[in-house]
């Protein structure tokens, strides 16, 4: 694949995030979550050439969860060929169950337990400390506005979480990037992005979130950027505590 210029616009806020909350250690093995959409491809982009010229060394294996929907994964495998990154298919029947055998009315949830199950099992197969997820800055807001509006709770994804019953620790370089600007780096890099082949895709609560993101930039332009500053400077002494009924 052919170089061309970085794109300041994700590479500062990609190493903006490593570096904050120190998501790459020297040794480590890192499993980055592979689908084969714009955002997964960026994020091995970003980590393989990451492992090239940072001095904090590393390994990478890039790990692919097959749904059983029958898409081809070659766009893939072929990329980390060119790459030189040891790419993992994990064989599942994910999509067939959610969808054909349990008809699942509100998909998503289940589909992504089962789907990060295989994800993080594989990695500690492999002997991975850390599993990457190329969750964005949109999807931070789109997931903080879901809690908020169906859960009644203030949360969001986190930059870096450990799961103690798995010994592994979650890590989301792209958490500061804007979804525009992976649009962007994923066509000028040319890299072979593949059709999300699931049968809820655009028809999720999520998808209304986005809607209302966009609907917010449009009426207050530059707020995705000041709900990341929020979301950096919150403190909980701000917040309305739940108060214990007092003693009669």
């Amino acid at each position: 694949m052919p170089k061309k210029p970085y794109h300041d616009s994700l590479w500062r806020p990609a190493g903006k995030a490593i570096v904050d909350h120190q998501m790459i250690e020297e040794g480590d093995k890192i499993a980055a979550g592979v689908s084969g959409g714009k955002d997964s491809l960026t994020l091995l982009y970003v980590l393989n050439e990451m492992r090239t010229f940072s001095p904090v060394k590393f390994e990478l294996y890039a790990l692919t969860v097959d749904l059983g929907l029958g898409v081809s994964l070659n766009p893939i495998r072929d990329f980390c060929r060119q790459n030189g990154i040891m790419w993992s298919r994990i064989h599942t029947q994910i999509g067939p169950i959610v969808f054909d055998y349990r008809k699942e009315p509100n998909p998503c949830s289940l589909c992504s337990k089962m789907r990060n199950g295989a994800l993080h099992s594989t990695a500690r197969q492999l002997g991975c400390n850390k599993v990457a997820l190329a969750h964005h800055l949109d999807d931070a807001l789109e997931t903080f506005f879901l809690c908020l509006f169906y859960e009644r709770r203030m949360k969001t994804l986190q930059p870096i979480s450990y799961l103690s019953r798995r010994k592994i620790t979650l890590i989301r370089p792209l958490i500061y990037v804007r979804e525009k600007t992976i649009k962007n780096f994923a066509r000028a890099f040319e890299l072979p992005a593949i059709q999300n082949p699931c049968p809820a895709n655009h028809q999720t609560k999520r998808e209304e979130m986005k809607e209302l993101l966009n609907y917010l930039e449009q009426k207050f332009p530059g707020v995705r950027d000041r709900l990341l500053t929020a979301f950096q400077n919150i403190n909980p002494e701000y917040l309305w505590k739940k108060l214990k009924p007092s003693p009669e």
